[in-house]
């Protein structure tokens, strides 16, 4: 039986161009594209929650009940206790002011959610947290908890485990594949991580410019892709060829029992670490496990409260997200000429990143994240340093865009004989681009040698939870 049908809808000027879908009773159906494919655009769609100034047209049928055209007054008793939907950002989406507790209990109309907490694997002592004092995962087992309150027909997840590490993500999507079989709830799962929705789905739509270009099961589409666009979006999420070994040289960073502490909270312990000149080392760990500040230490950006940290060379940092680390009020070729050189300089640059001339004259905000990336990466390389250091780079990028920076900074790193220091949660990434790893727990490296033999032979607990948790498809 069919709970939700979709026929020909419109958004915009081809923002949406005749989506047609269905779900099924307790079906379990994935919607996956990169960004700005229109996968939101159609979850709002549904909910209802379309920007300001744009209108949906066609058919929107939940439960019999047509929802196009729906007044905003009779839409809301819907949502929540027909359809429901789990936001990619839960920081954005809580409020910020209001204890989790409360948020949850107007979710649920009802005072007592001990229940709701305790379903999602919360303790319900933290429900007079703000959301400030969770962590990333926490925040989300919140939404998951509002989105499942008053018990939906329907429930929409929309890029759920986007912003996590690969171990939080793998316990969240644990969780709503247990609710979702439990409830009895039909799931329409957004995402633009195959490996994921390999997990999660049993049926599979793939999105590009606002239409669909094939459907299928979700065994057949990635078996089999049809569309070159689901060919492509397939071949990048395939693991990549693992780093070559390369010769390096004398030691240009060194850490000596480094230790750091913010508060009562020990970030880094004990560390010490030799990388060496042309080695390419990536430092993997979730959230929290130091690998930020260790980056941050080598930079120059942080002391140590203990121990001595050596860099014998010039070093650049490429930020995990562009959007933030470019400053919105000056044009690219200012930004770029901050890493150093002239105007020259900073067109050659912006050439070997694959963007064109006229970058130079405009903004950020004109740019795609993918190409935002690419922006901070020839800032980075534009004065020749001889040490680039890697934060979470790739982390925020859809897999054929990050496969393409990817391509990049292997390149560039070739090409100027850089030492590169890769930080990441994502152990697969790490093993196309480095061949050497140290993996970080808990402010310490528990583990440190040639990616290859790590990637095979794990020894720590944490490394085989690094491995097992990596979506595949």
């Amino acid at each position: 039986m069919t709970i939700l049908s979709v026929t020909d809808l419109r958004v915009g000027d081809g923002l949406l161009d005749g989506i047609s879908l269905t779900v099924g009773r307790g079906e379990r159906v994935g919607l996956i594209g990169e960004s700005g494919s229109g996968k939101s655009l159609t979850a709002l769609s549904i909910m209802g929650l379309l920007p300001r100034g744009l209108t949906a047209t066609g058919s929107v049928v939940l439960e019999g009940q047509e929802l196009i055209g729906l007044s905003d007054r009779r839409m809301r008793p819907l949502r929540g206790k027909v359809v429901s939907m789990v936001f990619q950002e839960p920081m954005t989406a809580l409020d910020p002011l209001m204890t989790v507790g409360k948020q949850v209990a107007e979710a649920a109309d009802r005072d007592d959610v001990t229940d709701l907490f305790e379903r999602v694997s919360l303790d319900p002592a933290r429900m007079n947290a703000y959301p400030h004092e969770l962590s990333g995962g926490q925040r989300q087992r919140v939404l998951i908890a509002m989105a499942i309150a008053q018990d939906p027909d329907l429930l929409i997840c929309d890029e759920p485990t986007t912003a996590l590490d690969v171990t939080v993500q793998d316990q969240v999507l644990d969780l709503l594949d247990h609710l979702v079989d439990e409830l009895g709830v039909s799931l329409l799962f957004i995402t633009h991580d195959l490996g994921v929705i390999n997990r999660m789905c049993r049926r599979v739509l793939v999105m590009s410019e606002g239409a669909i270009v094939e459907s299928g099961t979700t065994e057949q589409v990635l078996r089999a892709p049809e569309h070159p666009y689901t060919q492509r979006l397939v071949a990048a999420s395939l693991p990549g060829e693992p780093a070559e070994i390369r010769a390096v040289g004398a030691p240009v960073i060194t850490l000596e029992n480094v230790t750091r502490r913010y508060g009562t909270t020990t970030a880094l312990d004990d560390v010490s670490l030799v990388v060496r000149r042309g080695e390419r080392l990536g430092v993997v760990g979730g959230s929290g496990s130091g690998k930020t500040t260790l980056l941050r230490q080598v930079a120059g950006l942080d002391l140590p409260d203990q121990g001595h940290v050596l860099v014998d060379a010039g070093v650049q940092v490429v930020f995990q997200d562009p959007r933030s680390s470019l400053n919105p009020r000056l044009r690219v070729g200012r930004s770029v000429a901050e890493g150093g050189g002239d105007r020259a300089r900073v067109l050659e640059v912006l050439s070997e990143v694959g963007l064109p001339a006229d970058a130079v004259e405009r903004y950020p905000h004109q740019f795609s994240g993918g190409q935002r990336q690419r922006i901070s990466i020839a800032r980075a390389v534009a004065g020749k340093p001889e040490i680039l250091l890697a934060d979470e780079p790739v982390s925020a990028l859809d897999a054929s865009v990050r496969a393409q920076v990817l391509e990049l900074l292997d390149e560039l790193v070739d090409e100027y004989g850089l030492t590169l220091l890769f930080i990441s949660h994502d152990l697969s990434v790490v093993r196309e681009v480095c061949s050497t790893v140290a993996v970080m727990y808990q402010g310490r490296i528990v583990e440190h040698g040639p990616t290859e033999e790590i990637w095979a032979n794990p020894r720590h607990e944490y490394t085989k939870s690094l491995l097992a948790a990596i979506p595949r498809i």
